[in-house]
């Protein structure tokens, strides 16, 4: 069994192997950063054009310094040495933008110098801080380093580790083309290296963990508005199911009434009565059918369930509970009051119910004044509070009031418009049409 696991064990290795340059291709031949994870860019993407000017400022500090390096201690020339410490310089400010291609950039000039570095000897070297080796001078260090730091910022941490691999073969490879190198200089600028990596790695990470959070709390706020949005139309829903089924029961009964009112109904009659009786009873079945699933988790007692949908009429019980808890509401009616459907009826109710439960809970001691206007087309629900007296105390949830009043206004075919007064408090105005709207072609 051992053997067989060793066996998958060097073959998982040798797959690696084969699948290694198509790797590296698709990693490192390009010259996009990763894609932002669920579309949204990092943050701190935003500030690279207040970034660009610090950012210059170390990269004229690395091209004066490599400059020097180059054209007195590699002996290249005051020309050549300017070329290519100012190729250098400009990578890692292009790294901010480009991180990939400016770091290949910075690999092929170190290539480059090399034979020049290797012709100069120990005796060519002017300064003391650049006997670290061709890749790693002080300067080398530093331009490698916030190199790979751009770079880890921005791609995968596979990519990442790549380029610093990479980075340390070239430096460990040119270096040894110059035997006065110090091995102890090696290992720091390893060290540099693979910790600039490591944080530029943790900060992506960060700001990844960050975006997923940011992208499931919008998602978990959707959910819960749709959540929401749901609740209040199936609630709206078992409401008027309620109405549809005694309008049903109605005429259920007055068409099993009808023949017997009539002094020797006729056959066609009696069988239209009839047709007419055995519709309602099986639109009434259905519609209990329907209900069922509608209340199939609601948590109310039975007799609440099927207690009659209120009016307009139950409205001055309902404005003396909300004074019985301690709510300051005066009530006015206008226009002449006529028949309204059982619909107009139950949502104008709920309208104001909904207000007035907001105003007791955000305006603490608001005074509440609730008008109903009956005009020929429509009735006009106005509920106003002025501002609280004092601070509402936390909500602990997400409320259905101002979801439920649109709601029903927008199966009615009218108007709300909700919204802060001059003085502060806070008004909710219906427009419910008493005739329903017509349908569309």
């Amino acid at each position: 069994m051992s053997s067989v696991k060793r066996g998958n064990t060097v073959r998982r290795w040798a797959e690696a192997l084969r699948a290694l340059p198509r790797t590296l291709r698709e990693d490192l031949v390009t010259s996009a950063a990763d894609p932002a994870p669920y579309g949204r860019r990092p943050r701190w993407l935003e500030w690279r054009p207040a970034l660009v000017v610090p950012l210059a400022m170390f990269a004229l500090g690395i091209l004066i310094s490599n400059t020097n390096q180059y054209a007195f201690g590699y002996g290249m020339g005051i020309q050549l040495a300017i070329l290519f410490a100012g190729i250098q310089s400009a990578a890692i400010v292009v790294a901010l933008f480009r991180p990939i291609p400016a770091w290949w950039v910075s690999m092929f000039v170190t290539v480059v110098i090399t034979p020049f570095a290797k012709a100069a000897g120990p005796g060519g070297m002017m300064f003391p801080w650049s006997r670290a080796g061709i890749a790693w001078s002080g300067a080398g260090i530093a331009l490698q380093a916030g190199m790979l730091f751009l770079l880890a910022l921005r791609v995968r941490p596979r990519i990442a580790a790549e380029t610093l691999t990479i980075s340390v073969v070239v430096g460990i490879a040119c270096g040894a083309a110059a035997p006065w190198g110090r091995s102890n200089d090696v290992h720091l600028a390893v060290a540099v290296l693979v910790v600039a990596v490591v944080v530029g790695a943790a900060l992506r990470g960060i700001g990844v963990a960050r975006t997923q959070l940011v992208a499931q709390e919008e998602l978990t706020a959707e959910e819960r508005s749709r959540r929401t949005l749901l609740e209040e139309r199936n609630r709206i829903a078992r409401e008027l199911h309620d109405v549809v089924a005694h309008h049903m029961s109605v005429i259920s009964i007055q068409a099993q009434v009808a023949p017997h009112l009539v002094e020797n109904p006729s056959d066609e009659l009696k069988e239209n009565l009839a047709g007419i009786r055995e519709n309602a009873v099986g639109a009434l079945t259905e519609l209990r059918r329907v209900l069922g699933v509608l209340r199939s988790e609601d948590p109310l007692p039975q007799a609440t369930r099927h207690a009659p949908q209120p009016t307009l009429d139950r409205l001055d019980d309902l404005i003396d509970n909300a004074r019985g808890a301690g709510l300051s509401v005066t009530a006015e009616t206008t226009g002449e009051p006529h028949p309204l459907s059982p619909g107009v009826e139950l949502s104008a109710f709920r309208i104001v119910q909904e207000a007035l439960s907001n105003a007791m809970r955000y305006a603490p001691g608001a005074k509440v004044r609730v008008e109903i206007g009956h005009h020929p087309s429509a009735v006009t629900v106005r509920v106003t509070n002025t501002p609280p007296e004092r601070p509402a105390p936390p909500s602990l949830g997400a409320g259905h009031g101002l979801l439920g009043m649109r709601e029903r206004t927008a199966m009615l075919g009218g108007e709300l418009a909700t919204g802060a007064t001059p003085d502060g408090g806070y008004e909710v105005t219906a427009t419910l049409p008493t005739q329903p709207p017509a349908p569309h072609a």
